[in-house]
């Protein structure tokens, strides 16, 4: 009897692993959307930029990099970035969107690796 209660338990608690792991994936993640920009050589531009993409709706956190001519935002937990709607804020600011693209870091990990000066 003892063997069947501890059995049991074991395939209980794996089943409640498993499902707490396919619930997690099934949960609407943040992403992040790193933009080329042409055009960015001050603070002031910048700036700009950060607060046109910051008054998005869905956008979480911004983060512009000078020196690496990139933005990148990242969406609220649920929601997903319009990239029409960025290029638009981009360009109605006066610069050159080049290259759009789907990354896995969050912009607190760009700002962190940017600040170590890696890429």
């Amino acid at each position: 009897m003892t063997f069947s209660i501890a059995l049991f338990s074991s395939t209980l608690n794996k089943t409640i692993v498993a499902s707490a792991v396919l619930l997690s994936s099934l949960v609407a993640h943040a992403e992040t959307t790193k933009i080329t920009v042409n055009g960015m050589v001050c603070a002031f531009c910048a700036q700009g930029i950060e607060s046109a993409l910051t008054a998005l709706p869905e956008t979480k956190a911004v983060f512009v990099d000078l020196a690496g001519k990139v933005v990148a935002v990242e969406s609220k937990d649920g929601m997903k970035l319009n990239a029409a709607k960025i290029k638009k804020e981009i360009e109605d600011a006066g610069y050159d969107t080049v290259k759009f693209e789907t990354i896995t870091q969050t912009v607190a990990q760009l700002k962190a690796s940017a600040k170590k000066g890696g890429k």
